[in-house]
């Protein structure tokens, strides 16, 4: 059974830091040895004052780095933004001062590496600096989110995705919610972090997770080796039904949490906490959402003339996006997560993967800003 600790807390450096150092010395805080990579993950949406409540706050990120230099650890802070650039979010967000003098490093994710999340997605690239970490330690901001309901400690790791590859999993996603709770609990699998803390000392409920959100004071940390049961409680805590989430309920059908939880501390139902209205999972305008699916991101495509009928490909794939007559078989772009299980199966070699044009031209210009 997983543990999830609830400590009452402000942004005050002498009550934060001791329930920080609490939480990763418990039984079970990580194990850190002399000379291990610790990678600190924050919850980095975008450049904001702390009291915004965009971001994990800079006093979380100096105690979380100070515990793992005590350990001996070379410790290292990245993230991807969704907006802005990270250079001017570290001095926006109070990190550059609240943070100096520490000996950490610090950078946005750049480099990636494929990894195989598994079922239906495959290889998908992750950056290398959170799976090469010796020790992983996720601080994630307590927030709602206007296309997965709220942003907890699992989603958190979906900023492990980097740049433009983020809204490209958006898009090939589609309105399926469920299939991208699916990616996000894959993701956070193959990144394993060691401990979850939850800042929601100053959470965000309404129209989240940017600048439309509300700032609300909760006064609490949560914090657990098991970011599925920190997300449970963090549910339990605002009043919602963890079967809510997706992540969540993904994380149950996939097997890998059991729903056991033993909380530490006083849990205080909230039963007036804001949430939002759910709406599109791509970045952006839906119109945008079907260009980019169909004239950018790579996608099946068929040689008809290769093609047999013979079924295979539409009754494996996940996301029913195929529709076939007698002339041959058809992707509809706005649903297929191009997961590319229909290349695999064919017994016919008539499935490729191809970028379109423009797709093509999007990666050249990219590469070469």
């Amino acid at each position: 059974m997983s543990t999830v600790m609830i400590r009452k807390a402000a942004y005050n450096e002498a009550v934060l830091r001791p329930i920080v150092f609490e939480m990763l010395e418990s039984s079970e805080g990580p194990t850190i040895d002399t000379g291990d990579r610790v990678l600190i993950k924050p919850n980095f949406l975008a450049p904001a004052a702390p009291e915004k409540a965009l971001t994990t706050h800079p006093l979380l990120l100096k105690a979380a780095a100070e515990f793992a230099l005590a350990k001996g650890a070379r410790v290292q802070i990245s993230d991807s933004p969704a907006m802005g650039s990270f250079s001017k979010l570290w001095k926006k967000g109070g990190y550059e001062e609240m943070l100096k003098g520490l000996d950490v490093t610090v950078k946005p994710f750049e480099e990636t590496i494929s990894v195989d999340v598994g079922e239906p997605f495959g290889s998908i690239d992750i950056a290398k600096d959170a799976m090469e970490a010796d020790v992983v330690i996720n601080l994630a901001k307590l927030k709602t989110h206007t296309q997965m309901m709220l942003t907890l400690g699992v989603k958190n790791l979906f900023g492990c995705i980097v740049g433009l590859k983020k809204p490209e999993w958006h898009m090939r996603t589609g309105v399926d919610r469920q299939m991208f709770g699916r990616l996000i609990v894959s993701i956070f699998q193959a990144v394993g972090p060691a401990y979850t803390i939850m800042d929601g000392i100053l959470a965000m409920e309404g129209q989240g997770p940017g600048r439309s959100g509300t700032p609300r004071e909760l006064g609490l940390l949560m914090g657990g080796k098991n970011a599925h049961a920190v997300d449970h409680v963090a549910c339990l805590q605002v009043g919602l039904d963890p079967d809510t989430l997706e992540t969540h309920r993904n994380a149950r059908e996939m097997g890998v949490y059991d729903g056991r939880v033993h909380i530490n501390g006083d849990l205080k139902i909230l039963d007036d906490f804001q949430f939002p209205e759910l709406g599109s999972l791509t970045m952006g305008p839906d119109y945008l959402g079907r260009f980019m699916r169909r004239f950018v991101i790579q996608q099946p495509v068929a040689d008809n003339k290769a093609c047999k009928l013979c079924g295979e490909c539409w009754k494996y794939c996940p996301a029913k996006a195929i529709s076939y007559t007698d002339r041959g078989i058809a992707f509809n772009t706005d649903t297929c997560i191009r997961c590319y299980c229909c290349l695999e199966v064919c017994p016919h070699a008539a499935i490729r993967a191809k970028k379109p044009i423009a797709g093509k031209v999007v990666a050249w210009l990219t590469k070469n800003r």
